[in-house]
């Protein structure tokens, strides 16, 4: 014989026990950031799929850097002799092939996009004002921008006969 069990007037419900009844309605949870007249989209402008293609560039780079990174840390510091063998000689003797160069290219140009793409999506989520995700957004740009042109010129240009 099973007993059903039913609240009693001394029991009283909290949290997630509450039950939500039209005189007892749920919660309204505000958006982050409401659309403003200025955050419209104007009439006839073309919508376009950018968050879309940023989305699974993300996956998709992902997916290659995790093959590029694992195989360079496989390669530097398991294969080769481990982390003590990795100095100016070994760099120079690595970026002697284009193999290696490219591999090196592939793995600093995905990080820093994935990185930068990930990191305006947290400014569009975080940044309330629009001027502040402006300059967010530009100095983030100008990082990336910086560092991917920084960091493919020393890859093409590194002379290990430098002294």
């Amino acid at each position: 014989m099973a007993t059903e069990v039913t609240p009693s007037d001394d029991v009283q419900l909290t949290g997630s026990s509450v039950s939500f009844s039209p005189e007892n309605p749920a919660p309204l949870i505000e958006p982050p950031r409401a659309r403003t007249p200025r955050t419209l989209r104007p009439q006839g402008a073309a919508r376009t799929n950018f968050e879309l293609y940023g989305w699974l560039f993300m996956r998709l780079s992902g997916v290659v850097l995790v093959v590029l990174v694992l195989g360079h840390l496989l390669i530097q510091l398991v294969l080769d002799g481990g982390v003590t063998k990795v100095g100016f000689a070994f760099v120079a003797g690595r970026w002697a092939s284009p193999f290696w160069q490219y591999w090196d290219l592939a793995m600093l140009w995905l990080a820093m996009l994935h990185g930068g793409n990930g990191l305006r999506t947290v400014i569009n989520d975080y940044a309330e004002q629009a001027a502040t995700r402006l300059w967010l957004k530009t100095l983030l740009f100008t990082a990336v921008t910086f560092t991917i042109v920084l960091g493919s010129l020393v890859i093409f240009t590194f002379d290990p006969n430098i002294r």
